[in-house]
């Protein structure tokens, strides 16, 4: 397998660098890099402008706003935009909910959908978890009953993302209760400001307010919202979760952290002498790199088996991918831990100043280590990937 960059595929990474370097404000740039949270302003700024490139939906097919990119082109991207950095765009729209109704959606529901996701006038937020259904998701308790033509929807989902900013969200509500667990669940969407809908943040360990419980409360929902088939939307959910394994190794963001790590420790002084001269860092450090670079390898052995494994089906090897890449971002932070040492007890409890020049820039080092215990969990767990690939790979 020739895992080498063709001249035209080289030319379009400088292209995308280029464009990166132009365009992407640089207070969005510094507070990505020192792990800071973006104002909903900073993001929608951002996208709006990938959206005006023409690469604010990379992925969709062309008819909806897509590039036609092949498979490696859409890696590049990915590993540039990570590795500058840049915001990402809203994973909640462009890559779960979109595709989702591109493939499986009414014509109404793609012409009425599918622009607001592209140009960021609606912000999506994914009502998936539930207390006591995260990895068993298809044990969910949120109910949808059909009443004429209106859904009434009630029932809690917890962990959900940015639904602080959220216009919409997409919903796995139970249909069918006496269905077989995964055969009576159902994918709809609705508005956040619907009334019963009731949003209640969740502080994180780094202080920050990433993550909201979502109640709803006799919540009426236009039949019509419904996407696909009644009691199909485990099936809608699968191929959304396939979509959301592609770029889940995060090998550009750890590229980037590990740069920092580099340009810190050969700053930060412990015992008289730069943190990067001490023997057992170096050997963390190169440990590290080494992960990496295995761990892209692997990532690009996996974008050129892309399509061997039937449509909306991921690579079962991508599990690898989540594993080792969400490992190593927890690497990453525990190095950075290591360079500062003590001066990581006064962190930024509010994970938000990044606006103040005079910042400590340690200040933020301490609660993204916090945060990144995260990275092993959400996604689907380790464990869970562990018996995805003893099943799919091994045969065990």
């Amino acid at each position: 397998m020739d895992l080498a960059f063709t001249k035209e595929e080289i030319a379009f990474r400088e292209e995308v660098r280029e464009f990166f370097k132009n365009n992407v404000p640089p207070e969005t740039r510094r507070k990505l890099q020192e792990g800071r949270h973006l104002s909903k302003d900073e993001m929608v700024t951002w996208w709006r402008i990938l959206n005006k490139k023409g690469w604010g939906v990379t992925h969709w097919p062309k008819e909806h706003g897509g590039t036609g990119w092949t498979t490696v082109q859409h890696y590049i991207f990915n590993e540039e935009l990570q590795s500058y950095p840049a915001p990402q765009p809203l994973a909640f729209g462009v890559s779960m909910v979109g595709p989702v109704i591109y493939t499986f959606g009414n014509e109404k529901q793609k012409k009425e959908y599918l622009p607001r996701i592209a140009s960021v006038d609606d912000w999506w937020c994914q009502g998936f978890s539930e207390p006591g259904s995260g990895s068993d998701l298809a044990s969910l308790k949120t109910t949808a009953e059909r009443r004429g033509d209106k859904w009434i929807i009630n029932g809690q989902k917890t962990w959900t993302t940015l639904a602080q900013h959220a216009d919409m969200i997409f919903c796995l509500c139970r249909t069918d209760k006496n269905a077989k667990k995964q055969m009576g669940i159902s994918f709809i969407v609705f508005s956040m400001k619907s009334k019963g809908v009731t949003v209640r943040p969740i502080q994180t360990i780094d202080g920050g307010h990433e993550v909201n419980e979502v109640f709803f409360d006799d919540v009426e929902v236009p039949y019509e919202n419904l996407i696909g088939e009644e009691n199909k939307g485990w099936d809608y959910a699968k191929f959304l979760l396939g979509n959301e394994r592609t770029g889940i190794a995060r090998v550009g963001v750890s590229k980037e952290r590990l740069r920092r790590i580099r340009a810190l420790a050969s700053k930060v002084e412990s015992g008289g002498r730069p943190v990067i001269e001490d023997p057992a860092f170096r050997e963390k450090l190169t440990a590290c790199e080494i992960e990496l670079k295995a761990l892209e390898l692997t990532q690009l052995r996996v974008v050129a088996d892309e399509g061997k494994h039937g449509k909306g089906k991921p690579n079962p090897a991508s599990s690898v991918l989540k594993i080792k890449g969400s490992e190593i971002q927890q690497t990453t932070t525990e190095l950075l831990m290591e360079i500062i040492g003590p001066f990581a007890a006064p962190y930024d409890e509010h994970g938000d100043a990044g606006s103040n020049e005079s910042m400590d820039w340690t200040a933020q080092i301490a609660p993204s280590y916090f945060n990144n215990r995260k990275v092993s969990i959400y996604g689907g767990s380790n464990e869970i990937q562990r018996n995805i690939i003893s099943k799919a790979v091994l045969g065990l």
